[in-house]
């Protein structure tokens, strides 16, 4: 899809990769945050959690439903199966990719919304190390599928991969500090590229 649809992916920043499984957080401006993961870790497998949401809509319905984890917010119990798929996944040797924003903003791309703590909590209880990626230019290329009037043009997707948390950094902060520590992670290259988001 990528290639088809001129897509190149420029990664600006590149840090080594912790031993998976690993739980991979990143902003979320664009469905293109989703397909170019396998672009950015061909070698290494992972399976997505996601909103249940995901499930209704047509293209991404096929390519969620077998790669991935839906989290059911409005269910405890579903919720719950999730966690169970999760800790399953990794002790098969799957990496988890988790959106904490847990939404795409119609406003102010690529300004980032606050962090949901479920990601950090599972990294603490899984007890593995969190990869933190940015993406900055990908809400220009392509839009949520339900906004028609969106942008959808090829482009360059900016791509920064930062140095991951170990486990024992995790296990040193609570849950509170580790979800402010990847978001400022996560935010400082968008701060850098658009800094009327600084106040």
């Amino acid at each position: 899809m990528r290639i088809l649809c001129f897509y190149r992916i420029k990664t600006i920043e590149t840090a080594e990769l912790p031993v998976g499984p690993y739980i991979i957080v990143s902003n979320h401006t664009s469905y293109l945050d989703i397909f170019f993961m396998h672009s950015i870790l061909p070698k290494y497998p992972f399976v997505f959690l996601g909103k249940s949401e995901l499930l209704y809509y047509p293209i991404i319905r096929t390519y969620f439903k077998n790669l991935n984890i839906p989290v059911y917010r409005k269910d405890k119990r579903k919720s719950g199966q999730a966690y169970l798929l999760s800790e399953k996944a990794v002790k098969e040797g799957w990496s988890l990719v988790i959106f904490p924003e847990a939404t795409i903003s119609n406003v102010d791309c690529p300004k980032m919304l606050p962090f949901k703590h479920g990601a950090f909590k599972l990294a603490k209880s899984l007890n593995i190390p969190i990869l933190p990626l940015t993406f900055t230019s990908n809400y220009k290329l392509f839009s949520d599928p339900t906004n028609i009037l969106g942008p959808a043009q090829p482009g360059v997707s900016r791509l920064y991969i930062h140095p991951y948390i170990s486990v024992e950094t995790i296990n040193k902060l609570e849950v509170l500090e580790l979800t402010q520590k990847c978001f400022d992670i996560i935010n400082r290259p968008i701060l850098e590229e658009f800094p009327q988001f600084k106040d």
